[in-house]
């Protein structure tokens, strides 16, 4: 069944106060000329619906605050605001009309909840469809469908009416367009959709497990090694060279180990303790050092005291030698003051005895104690360098003798012997390495074997999957060959109502859905003038709404949004008037079922009092608190392909 969607209300809140639009009827027209704001009004509902980049005009921008839409989905109404000022159009104030509750604020892009979500679920859709590329061999999931992709089937801008239909025009968008007409229309089913995603990404995983068994293959080739039993063969062989070297290793050891005698051992057993002994007189020489290092700095911390109190009588003895005439410390006089010849003339108190040296003094007495202990240790301390010094002497030419002594005593008896022993041992690392060697091989080999075994599983899996698509396939298959029949039909019956005069043939594509006027698919039809391509569009925008209608197993959304149709018809009166009397008669035929929403310059006489008209001009703008900049400052909404 078709899903039931219209606009019931439509308020704007600017700046200069609010203005509001009810939808009421099966069809309204929005008229007027050029400049008045007709196609801002519809791309400010496209913005509440956050369905796609909306094309907002400078009027919008400056004073629109809030765009606040009442819609009726299904059995549902809700009520959807969004500001559209940057900061705060990110997320949309919902409303449920019938009860009425505020829900949570819901997200314009992907964060939870999201806008994208509660419309696709209120249209009985999942949010998490994707649209895969069914052709080729693509290794993508598919780009996310969302109510934006939706919306291309609902509202068609002036700026598609003659060019493009659903994004027709984008090759890219392709996969995605058939994907939403199908699910639309029934032709396929979300499962499928999911079913197909997977076996792109399967596409990938094989590409990416073929890249590595290409990889390791490509190693195995350099190893030369030319298959699996190869290996094996050549392990083998390194196998039984290891365990030879082996024998003939443990041979030679027990060869080698009744030469050595009771005097070697002897010769062996004092080179120890001499290299032990060596060791420590350079610890006590190392030890001895720091000793002698630090009783010189001892001892120079000592001079600098003695220096010090010399530095402290000397300024002593030069202070002595003046005489205050006043008081150093509250400057009253001195002079007046009989002071005994014994005494200070400053404290009164007697004089100090003077001649006193500074080495007399307890102090300084300590320190020169203190400096000869110093001095009596460094020289024990040097004394004591010495004779370790000499004992390191001693010890490395007691080590060089007996090192002489062993190897003169080894050399003939040992020598070959341990030639034999390190031949032997190298055979064996050679053949230990080769073993690794090939072992490692016989991993990659395994690995390959993997590998292989995981693309076998890869492959069987998506077979079954193509399988199960073909399968769901085939059982619509019937389905998509009647509506697409019932589409053809109406389509053709619509072009002949239309009276477009340069079209031969009419039909639908069953591959890309598009029209396919004079054998050609729309968009390269060579057809002369904006006209015949705008009556083809709504030729086939209205079918498919008819086709739908008609058909209890669609998802098709009711609502139609024309912007301009009579754009690029010119003075084609019977052409615009054939295209009003099909949309006021699918409006009539559908009551209560369809809505219709058309925005024109200028329509027809005949349809000026059928159905709702709301007529603006220059004076009564659509934004209509806001004073018309005048016909000469519009700046029109387009884009650059529009003016290329």
């Amino acid at each position: 069944m078709t899903i039931r969607f219209r606009i019931d209300q439509l308020t704007l809140r600017t700046t200069e106060g609010n203005v509001r639009y009810d939808f009421r009827s099966e069809l309204t027209i929005l008229s007027g000329p050029t400049g008045v704001g007709k196609t801002t009004l519809l791309e400010l509902i496209k913005f509440a619906f956050a369905a796609g980049d909306a094309r907002l005009a400078a009027v919008a921008t400056d004073y629109v605050t809030d765009v606040v839409v009442d819609i009726t989905v299904g059995q549902d109404r809700l009520r959807l605001a969004r500001s559209v000022d940057p900061g705060k159009r990110k997320k949309i104030r919902v409303t449920d009309l019938l009860t009425q509750e505020r829900m949570p604020d819901h997200h314009a892009g992907d964060d939870i909840p999201s806008i994208n979500t509660l419309l696709l679920t209120k249209l009985g859709l999942p949010s998490d469809m994707r649209a895969a590329a069914q052709k080729g061999k693509s290794s993508k999931a598919g780009n996310r469908v969302t109510f934006a992709d939706i919306y291309k089937y609902v509202y068609i801008p002036q700026y598609a009416m003659n060019r493009d239909i659903a994004g027709s025009q984008d090759d890219y968008y392709t996969p995605k367009r058939i994907a939403v007409f199908e699910l639309l229309f029934g032709l396929t089913e979300p499962d499928i959709l999911a079913l197909q995603s997977e076996v792109n990404l399967l596409n990938g995983e094989i590409e990416k497990q073929n890249s590595h068994i290409e990889a390791v293959k490509a190693f195995l080739r350099d190893s030369q090694t030319t298959g699996r039993l190869e290996a094996e063969r050549d392990l083998m062989a390194a196998v039984a060279a290891q365990a030879q070297a082996e024998a003939e290793r443990d041979s030679i050891r027990e060869e080698i180990d009744p030469v050595i005698d009771r005097e070697t051992q002897a010769l062996r057993d004092l080179l120890a303790d001499a290299e032990r002994s060596l060791a420590d007189a350079h610890a006590a020489k190392v030890s001895l050092s720091r000793q002698k290092d630090e009783y010189a700095a001892e001892r120079d911390r000592v001079h600098a005291d003695l220096a010090r109190l010399a530095r402290m009588q000397d300024a002593g003895m030069r202070l002595a030698n003046i005489e205050f005439a006043v008081c150093p410390r509250c400057m009253q006089s001195l002079n007046q003051r009989n002071v005994p010849s014994d005494s200070c003339r400053v404290c009164l108190q007697t004089d100090p005895v003077e001649g006193l040296a500074i080495e007399d003094q307890y102090e300084t007495r300590q320190l020169n104690a203190q400096l000869q202990e110093m001095d009596d240790q460094i020289d024990v301390t040097q004394e004591q360098l010495e004779e370790v010094t000499r004992a390191i002497v001693d010890r490395e030419q007691l080590i060089r003798n007996l090192t002489a002594s062993l190897d003169m005593r080894t050399s003939h008896r040992v020598t070959p012997r341990l030639q034999a022993f390190s031949d032997a041992s190298e055979r064996l690392a050679a053949a230990r390495a080769r073993q690794e060697q090939f072992e490692a091989l016989l991993r990659q080999w395994d690995r390959v074997a993997d590998l292989e075994a995981e693309r076998e599983r890869l492959k069987l899996r998506q077979e079954s999957l193509r399988a199960d698509i073909k399968s769901r396939k085939a059982a619509l298959e019937e389905r998509k060959r009647v509506v697409l029949g019932r589409l053809g039909s109406e389509f053709r019956r619509a072009v002949i109502d239309l009276r477009i005069a340069a079209v031969e043939s009419a039909s639908v594509d069953p591959d890309s859905y598009l029209p396919t006027v004079n054998g050609k698919v729309y968009g390269r039809t060579a057809i002369p003038g904006g006209g015949a391509m705008t009556a083809i569009q709504i030729a086939y925008w209205t079918s498919l709404m008819t086709v739908a209608l008609g058909d209890v197993d669609t998802r098709y959304p009711t609502l139609l949004i024309l912007d301009g149709p009579r754009l690029a018809l010119n003075t084609a009166e019977d052409t615009c008037a054939a295209i009003y009397g099909r949309l006021a008669s699918q409006a009539s035929a559908n009551a209560g079922r369809v809505q219709i929403i058309i925005s024109d310059n200028e329509i027809p006489f005949a349809y000026r009092n059928g159905y709702p008209l709301i007529e603006f001009d220059y004076s009564n703008p659509t934004i209509s608190p806001v004073r018309h900049p005048g016909k000469a400052n519009v700046e029109l909404i387009v884009t650059e392909d529009e003016t290329s």
